[in-house]
């Protein structure tokens, strides 16, 4: 394979868009043929795999891939956009929740489900993108898709903390599953704290920073 012809795993950083990524190493790598291989949203940081040249041509094959996340859900709380890119409403009460019925209620999202994609996506409406419709006030019914989430584990509770890990199908919204997760307890939550750390077999771990590229 040529050295032109490369799969990159990149530890995307907080606050950069996944198009950040791969201008950032057009320019440093001078490769007019570059991708990524599935989004990540600019609070959201880990695993980016970016392909160049030949390897393109497998973005698809990556993209289909099973991901694994970490992150942390704030409950007693929602936001529009189901994380913080829009403001938190005023918080309620969480103290009656316990770590045994948090853990129990991750049990029904386990499997093949049914999920309504945020509001706040990149998902296009008749051709206009569903965020930019949201940021004008302008309601747009998503239809629910079918993912699949293989395991959902809490890993820590710190309310209105709480982390979490989960590995899941192509097409999964970690933000709907914090909304969602927040209503099957009662309280509401949003996605606080994102990042992805493998990618099928690709691990955050083999991972370099941007600035560590080199051609």
């Amino acid at each position: 394979m040529d050295s032109i012809d490369r799969v990159w795993l990149i530890n995307k950083p907080l606050n950069w868009t996944s198009f950040d990524v791969v201008n950032k190493l057009r320019f440093r790598l001078k490769m007019k043929k570059i991708g990524h291989a599935g989004t990540l949203d600019p609070l959201a940081t880990g695993l980016l795999i970016v392909c160049t040249g030949k390897m393109c041509k497998q973005i698809d094959t990556f993209m289909g891939l099973e991901k694994e996340y970490t992150g942390t859900f704030t409950l007693g709380q929602t936001t529009a956009s189901y994380d913080l890119e829009t403001e938190p409403s005023p918080p309620q009460s969480v103290i009656h929740l316990t770590t045994a019925s948090i853990v129990q209620a991750t049990q029904s999202f386990i499997g093949e489900i049914q999920q309504i994609p945020p509001a706040h996506s990149a998902i296009r409406i008749n051709g206009t993108r569903a965020y930019k419709l949201a940021r004008k006030g302008k309601e747009a019914a998503l239809p629910p898709r079918n993912v699949s989430i293989r395991s959902f584990d809490i890993t820590h509770v710190s309310l209105p903390q709480v982390h979490f890990r989960v590995s899941c199908s192509k097409g999964t919204y970690i933000r709907s599953l914090a909304h969602d997760f927040g209503q099957s307890l009662g309280v509401g939550a949003y996605l606080s704290a994102l990042c992805r750390t493998r990618i099928g077999t690709y691990r955050l771990e083999d991972a370099l920073t941007v600035d560590q590229v080199e051609p």
